[in-house]
C-alpha cells in the first residue's frame, strides 16, 4: 500500500530542507536521488539504476556512448546537472538517449534537476519546445526545491498512486447494477443482512453516483481510495468504509487535522444518509472487487503495475523531438475506470435495497 499523501508531503518538506544549497552534481547527485525516492517510501535500487549506458545515434549513425543519470524502465528518465546549469539543455540531452533505448523501455516521464529546481516532462502531454507550465500545463511543470511538498502529486506515479485524469465516463449501466446485486447476495450469504445491509447498499450506491456526477473529486476518487488505501484481499474494507462514512457525515471544518488526505478530500454529505452507525461487515477479495465495480472483475493491480502500465499508453520514438502531437493512448474494455450503478430496466439492486425504480428517470428512488 502506498504511503499516505500526508506522510509523503512531510518527507518532501524534510528532503527540501536537507538539500538546500547543494551544488555539486559529481559529488552528491546519486545520494540526492536515493533520498528523493525515499520520500515516496521507495528504495531506488528496486526500481531504477544509475549510469545506464546507451548509444547516442543520429540518422542511424552512432555518435558516442552516453550514460543516463538514473533510469526506471518504461517509467522515468532522470538527467541531473550542477547548480545553475540550463535545464532545457539537460532535457535535450535526455531526449538524445531515446534512440539508444528499446521501444519497450521508453519512459513516459523525463525529470531534470540542478538540485535547486525540478522540471518534470510528461511525454503523453508533449509540451511545445518552449513550453514551461507552472502547474503541469502543456505536459511540463517546473518548480524550486523548496516547493517540492506543494507539487508532490505530480509524482504520484512514483508513490504508486494512479494519475487521475478528468475525462468523460460512460453513464451508469446495468452491468454495474448487477455487480451490486451480487455484492448484496454475497454479504447476505456471509450473515450480514436486514436493515444494516439495506443501508450499506444505499450508501455504496450513493458513493458510486457521487463519483460519476462529480460530487466526489478528483475523477474516480471513490474507486481509487478503495484500490489504494485498502488491503487487496478486502480484509479491512468493512472498517475502512465505516471510517469513510464517518468522514462523509462530518463537516470539513470539524474533521481531524491529521486525517488521511484522500479521506479529507471527500465532500461533506448532509441529509443524515451517513449518520447511523452500522455493524462493520466482513469483506473478502471478491466483495472488494464488486464494491469498486471494476469492469474487469479482477482484483486491483499491485502497486508496481499501478504506477505506469505500458498497456495504457504508447510513446512514439519520433514524438520526443517533434513534441507537437500527444502520444496516442490505447483503449480497452477493461479500463480501470468503472461505471457506477443505476436500476435501468434491471431492478435487482433496487429490490436488494428495497427501493423503487422509475422507468422515466432510470434511477433509484427511496
Amino acid at each position: 500500500m502506498p504511503l499516505s499523501w500526508n506522510e509523503i508531503r512531510n518527507r518532501a518538506h524534510e528532503f527540501s530542507k536537507r538539500w538546500e544549497g547543494e551544488s555539486s552534481e559529481r559529488a552528491e547527485a546519486q545520494s540526492f536521488w536515493n533520498e528523493f525516492f525515499s520520500v515516496f517510501g521507495i528504495e531506488r535500487k528496486r526500481v531504477a539504476i544509475f549510469e545506464k549506458q546507451v548509444e547516442i545515434t543520429r540518422a542511424g549513425q552512432k555518435l558516442k556512448q552516453g550514460r543516463i543519470d538514473a533510469f526506471w524502465k518504461g517509467v522515468l528518465l532522470i538527467e541531473h546537472k550542477s547548480l545553475g546549469q540550463d535545464l532545457s539543455r539537460a532535457f535535450a540531452q535526455a531526449a538524445d538517449y531515446f534512440e539508444g533505448l528499446p521501444e519497450r523501455d521508453l519512459p513516459r516521464y523525463i525529470l531534470v534537476s540542478d538540485f535547486a529546481r525540478f522540471r518534470l516532462y510528461d511525454l503523453e502531454e508533449l509540451p511545445s519546445p518552449s513550453g514551461r507550465g507552472d502547474g503541469g500545463e502543456g505536459g511540463v511543470c517546473e518548480f524550486p526545491l523548496a516547493d517540492l511538498h506543494k507539487r508532490i502529486k505530480h509524482f504520484a506515479f512514483i508513490a504508486g498512486y494512479r494519475t487521475q485524469t478528468i475525462a468523460p465516463q460512460n453513464p451508469v449501466n446495468i452491468k454495474a447494477a448487477e455487480r451490486m446485486g451480487r455484492l448484496h447476495d454475497a454479504l447476505r450469504a456471509a450473515g450480514y443482512e436486514g436493515h444494516p445491509l439495506e443501508v450499506l447498499l444505499v450508501r455504496l450506491l450513493f458513493c458510486l453516483f457521487a463519483e460519476d456526477t462529480g460530487i466526489f473529486q478528483p475523477a474516480s476518487a471513490f474507486r481509487a481510495w478503495i484500490e489504494e488505501r485498502t488491503a487487496p484481499d478486502g480484509s479491512d474494507l468493512g472498517a475502512q468504509l465505516a471510517l469513510l462514512f464517518q468522514v462523509l457525515n462530518t463537516p470539513k471544518e470539524k474533521r481531524l487535522k491529521n486525517l488521511d488526505e484522500q479521506l479529507a478530500a471527500f465532500e461533506y454529505i448532509n441529509g443524515k444518509l451517513f449518520e447511523e452507525m452500522l455493524p462493520i461487515p466482513s469483506f473478502d477479495l471478491a466483495m472488494r472487487c464488486l464494491t469498486a465495480a471494476r469492469s474487469t472483475g479482477v482484483p486491483s493491480r499491485p502497486r508496481s503495475s499501478a504506477r505506469c502500465s505500458r498497456a495504457s499508453w504508447t510513446p512514439r520514438r519520433g514524438a520526443i523531438s517533434a513534441r507537437t502531437t500527444p502520444a496516442k493512448k490505447t483503449s480497452s474494455s477493461s479500463s480501470s475506470r468503472c461505471s457506477s450503478t443505476t436500476c435501468g430496466k434491471n431492478s435487482s439492486v433496487c429490490a436488494a435495497t428495497r427501493t423503487s425504480c422509475s422507468s422515466s428517470t432510470r434511477s433509484c428512488a427511496r
